[in-house]
Parts: C-alpha cells; structure tokens; sequence
C-alpha cells in the first residue's frame, strides 16, 4: 500500500530545526510509505526534550524523513539502514546535498535484523522502528531488541504500525507513554518499563 501525502512521491519537507522547509525527493519504490507532516509533527513534539544531541537509530530508513528530521532538531547522530541498494544510494545523495559531515550520519545498506544481530552495539537513545506494513517485522524486531546492547534504560522507540493493529507488547519489556492515530496510521513513543 503507497501512502499519499501532498508532497509524495515528489517530495517531503523538513518541518523544524536547521533545515525547517527544506524539502528532501523521495523514491517511487514498492512498500515505501514515508511518515506523515502531521505525524512527525507530533512526534518530534514529543521527542522534543530528548532530541537534542541524541544518538539516533532508524532501522527502516526509506525515504529518510524521521533521520533527517532528528539531525535538523539537533541529534549528534543518526545511523539510517535500509536493504534497497536504491534508497541507500538516494539517501547519501541527499545527506551531500545537505552536506552532513560523516560524525553525523552513517547509511547503510543493511536489513535491521542483521544489524542487530551482527554489528557491535553502540548506545541509542531514539530508535525509530517504522518497518512495511505488510510484514512479521515489526514483532521479529522488537523481540530482537530485548537482547540488543544498544539499548539502556532510557532509549526511546518510536513504532508505527497500520492504524487499528494492536501493538505486540506482551512480554516485552516497553510500555507506551504516548500514542495516537492519525488517518491509516498508529503510532507510538515506548520507553522501558520501570
């Protein structure tokens, strides 16, 4: 299913932080389903006292919006994966076009599964977790990150999921603290139960 929003599949802007309007191209490919305006409005929202300076994780980049959207509002990294050489190779266009030094940002061409898997943890504070609609990921996924190093007592994840899907938390160890639906979209901000 291709989400439409008024600036896809042209374009989506930067809604806040250094780059606000600033707009990014987006790919036509199949699955790809950016974040809405109004979504990552309100998530940054609540992001706000977290993001600045924050180490970023997103393991479903596509379009890149939520990743390039953190480094405007001032996270100190952002690591984007994505397994389409296609979007990986479109995405590092965009970060020259900005011209983002190498300290802030780190694309790969990696599936999530495999990264959390594989690669040495390193600490994130935000990890956005926004996998296709259509697939076992999302619950693959956050089953992995109970055992994944690169998670403290304080990292935030964002989820979204197909509006009216119940979110798969039994037996893991997040809560959410906020969430909404927005139009074909459920979203939520989990952090660790205490």
């Amino acid at each position: 299913m291709v989400f439409k929003t008024s600036y896809y599949p042209g374009q989506l802007r930067i809604i806040g932080g250094q780059w606000r309007r600033r707009s990014i191209a987006v790919l036509e490919q199949p699955g790809l389903r950016p974040t809405p305006d109004r979504v990552r409005e309100t998530l940054f929202n609540w992001l706000a006292p977290d993001i600045e300076q924050a180490i970023c994780l997103d393991l479903f980049a596509g379009s890149g919006i939520l990743g390039f959207e953190a480094l405007s509002r001032g996270a100190a990294h952002v690591t984007m994966l994505d397994n389409n050489p296609s979007v990986v190779a479109h995405l590092k266009k965009i970060a020259q076009n900005f011209t983002i030094a190498p300290q802030h940002l780190a694309i790969y061409c990696q599936s999530a599964s495999h990264w959390l898997k594989a690669l040495p943890a390193q600490g994130y504070d935000i990890i956005f977790i926004d996998p296709p609609f259509a697939s076992d990921l999302l619950v693959k996924i956050l089953t992995q990150l109970i055992h994944y190093p690169g998670i403290g007592p304080n990292t935030l994840l964002y989820v979204e999921t197909a509006a009216q899907t119940p979110l798969p938390l039994t037996q893991l160890p997040w809560q959410p603290i906020r969430s909404k639906i927005a139009s074909q979209v459920s979203y939520y901000l989990l952090a660790q139960e205490m």
